[in-house]
């Protein structure tokens, strides 16, 4: 089971993130792990990333666009492409799964990117801007 975590977790990174330093990357990973902890998201990392709205005809079905981590329901391939970009996003998925690497993001269960304005973000605490992400408790 932690396998599969870790791959879900490497995954949102890899997706989200890789683009971004080592910090971002790993402020990505700690939001999917403070949602784990907080009793407002599911309990397990996959649970997190594969979060969305479905159908109501067919609850396993997401609807695009419409999912807590934009790259599971965007309609494109979920297989990386890039293997050094994919076994940086696997170590940090590690380490903070085990909880060996801080928390950049003190506890915040949100993050945008800055060139986007979500509705949600004036509801939510600033916490800090890590490269393009902005983060919020």
């Amino acid at each position: 089971m932690v396998e599969a975590f870790l791959m879900c977790i490497a995954t949102a990174v890899y997706f989200e993130a890789r683009s971004e330093p080592l910090l971002g990357q790993i402020a990505v990973a700690q939001v999917i792990m403070n949602r784990v902890e907080s009793e407002d998201f599911p309990d397990d990392p996959c649970s997190v990333v594969t979060q969305s709205k479905t159908y109501s005809w067919n609850p396993d079905l997401p609807i695009k666009h419409k999912c807590q981590f934009s790259f599971y329901c965007d309609g494109k391939s979920d297989t990386p492409k890039n293997d050094e970009a994919f076994e940086i996003a696997r170590m940090i998925a590690w380490g903070v799964y085990h909880n060996n690497i801080y928390d950049p993001t003190d506890g915040s269960t949100f993050y945008h990117a800055d060139y986007v304005e979500p509705f949600w973000a004036k509801q939510k605490k600033f916490y800090r801007q890590i490269s393009t992400h902005i983060f919020y408790k």
